[in-house]
């Protein structure tokens, strides 16, 4: 049997790993371990139990919920049946739920808990299609009196009987999987409208994890942490495609706000995050940094001197003279060592940024105290990852060369395009936005960027995104915003600029770091809102947006900013689940801000 779809992956790693641990979840503190023979076991009476309620070939489960493990099951139980998965965000509201399960023509949803229930049963109406709601966790559910609702343990249980009537109808589902099937659908974070439900492939999913195996160096001891939402393709890749094709474990964080813990206690091999969270792990550093003493700060500073030497002599591929060899041993174990430990990054050998932009000098800072992030260059419709760099090819800014099997050009106004076999198959129940997207074979990725003499990849930013002042000039808003978010005091910055004299920029604080600093000089504050309001932190921000505007020519420096009085948030549709900014609703909700900069 030729390994050609994930379930058939996954059906050879249980005959090839068996007892070995493929799963690690925490409850109440301690760490649950799953091997490849129950993690079988749990998807095979899933997958039955779903047959037994009328799952067909064909047909859609959507999964709401925090990462865990019944989300995998459900996502593998619903590819073994011919049928296609469908994650939705946890932060979703009803009404975006709703669409989703509408869109997608979605028969089942698997919930994690009460929240997520009542979203749906609150748009249950709009729903004909809608045969089951599936509960992870039945807390606080005794009392609904909802035909619709089913626990995840009954559906096993049916699934178990059902098994037992007809033993091998499972392994034998799996192994009549095709390659061109749709196995899932991940919808796209809708910055500028709807999201879309991009229909990706078995063939897709293994082209790409197959080429990426070439690049990164996976081996069945690794381990991941799962934190990124599941329904994102970056998550997706690293907690289903990747360990179903090379065989490592996956452990689940309790959640965002414990990962700083769960990775110290699982010390990963293998480490992907989005640009926020290597932004929040850098402004946790430097703002520990200023409450030190000054010894050590002197010390940080002196240290992180030597690393950022050293790392630009490994970054150009030159020899190290052996006196900074002999100093940065000192910084390590004196300082980096240490600092990795404490972030839970010590184990780790593949660390690596996607999803957006990185900043270069986020980048040379993780280069410099011995954590080699590189960014990587993909999208939803490519399958995930279309271009990494191996780890002698890091460069600050690029993202690397195409993975092999995809082709890269750049159209004459400077879009990105990608053609291979990891392109999406197509936009569910659109087929206008698909003969847009994809055009005589080529994937138009709505990215700008240039390839070197090397083949290297390099990002400019949105097509959409990019500023053309009143005096003609092209502006990259993306680079002056990632300078600014380098600022332990700055989350989101904004800039507005399109058709106009010059540029201005809307500003949310980090409330926590900026919190922290109105403590330490004093300044009383009760809520976010009177922290963004203070002329004292006007005064912080402003040195922030000075220092910034020294790297930039005239035109490109910011004149003007506002600090938000509110923090961004997805239920606003401000930003997307994945705190993308949405810019052309907050240009519309923020005009009045806006206009009074000009």
């Amino acid at each position: 049997m030729e390994a050609d779809t994930i379930p058939k992956l996954f059906l050879r790693n249980v005959q090839k790993y068996g007892n070995r641990v493929a799963l690690r979840e925490k409850d109440l503190g301690i760490w649950k371990r799953i091997s490849w023979n129950d993690y079988y076991g749990h998807v095979r009476n899933f997958a039955m139990g779903l047959k037994a309620l009328g799952f067909e070939p064909g047909d859609k489960i959507s999964i709401l919920g925090d990462n865990c493990c019944e989300w995998l099951y459900a996502d593998l139980a619903a590819q073994s049946l011919h049928g296609i998965a469908v994650g939705i965000y946890p932060t979703d509201v009803a009404r975006q739920v709703k669409y989703i399960l509408k869109n997608s023509d979605s028969k089942f949803v698997v919930v994690k808990d009460q929240e997520q229930v009542d979203k749906v049963l609150q748009v249950k109406d709009d729903l004909p299609l809608l045969k089951k709601i599936v509960v992870i966790d039945m807390k606080g559910l005794r009392k609904y009196k909802e035909p619709l609702l089913i626990s995840f343990q009954e559906v096993e249980r049916m699934g178990q009987r059902f098994h037992q009537e007809m033993p091998n109808f499972f392994e034998e589902s799996i192994r009549s999987t095709r390659a061109e099937d749709v196995a899932i659908i991940v919808y796209t974070s809708g910055t500028t409208g709807d999201p879309k439900g991009a229909m990706i492939s078995h063939k897709g999913m293994i082209s790409m994890v197959r080429g990426l195996s070439k690049v990164l160096d996976f081996n069945p001891n690794d381990s991941v942490v799962s934190a990124l939402p599941l329904c994102h393709i970056a998550e997706r890749m690293f907690s289903l495609i990747f360990p179903m094709y090379v065989g490592y474990t996956v452990n689940f964080a309790e959640s965002i706000s414990t990962l700083q813990e769960d990775l110290k206690e699982i010390s990963p091999t293998v480490f992907l995050n989005v640009p926020r969270i290597w932004e929040k792990i850098h402004s946790n550093i430097l703002i520990r940094m200023e409450d030190a003493v000054f010894f050590k700060r002197w010390i940080f500073n002196t240290m992180l001197l030597i690393g950022e030497r050293v790392s630009q002599y490994k970054l150009k591929n030159k020899t190290i003279p052996i006196i900074w060899r002999i100093l940065y041993w000192l910084a390590y174990f004196t300082l980096f060592r240490p600092l990795k430990n404490q972030i839970g990054l010590l184990q780790t050998r593949i660390f690596v940024s996607g999803a957006a932009p990185l900043s270069p000098d986020l980048m040379k800072f993780y280069h410099s105290i011995g954590i080699p992030v590189r960014e990587c260059y993909g999208m939803t419709e490519m399958s995930g990852i279309s271009t990494m760099p191996r780890e002698s090819e890091i460069r600050i800014g690029g993202v690397g060369p195409p993975l092999p099997g995809i082709e890269i050009k750049i159209a004459e106004d400077g879009e990105i395009l990608q053609r291979g076999d990891s392109v999406f198959v197509g936009y569910y129940g659109n087929p206008k936005a698909t003969k847009e997207t994809i055009v005589n074979g080529w994937l138009h990725t709505g990215d700008v960027g240039r390839v070197d003499e090397e083949g290297f990849l390099y990002l400019t930013d949105r097509k959409k995104d990019i500023i053309i002042t009143a005096g003609g000039k092209n502006i990259t808003p993306s680079e002056i915003e990632n300078k600014l978010k380098f600022s332990p005091y700055i989350k989101e910055a904004i800039v507005i600029g399109d058709r106009r004299k010059y540029l201005t920029c809307l500003i949310q604080l980090d409330f926590e770091n900026v919190a922290n600093w109105a403590q330490n000089n004093k300044i009383p504050y009760t809520t976010y809102k009177s922290l963004a309001t203070n002329p004292e932190v006007y005064k912080l921000i402003g040195k922030e947006v000075e220092r910034v505007n020294k790297f930039f020519s005239r035109v490109e420096t910011i004149k003007k900013f506002t600090i938000l009085e509110k923090e961004l948030d997805p239920d606003d549709e401000e930003v997307t689940a994945t705190m993308k900014v949405r810019r052309a609703i907050i240009e519309k909700k923020y005009k009045e801000i806006i206009e009074a900069m000009y």
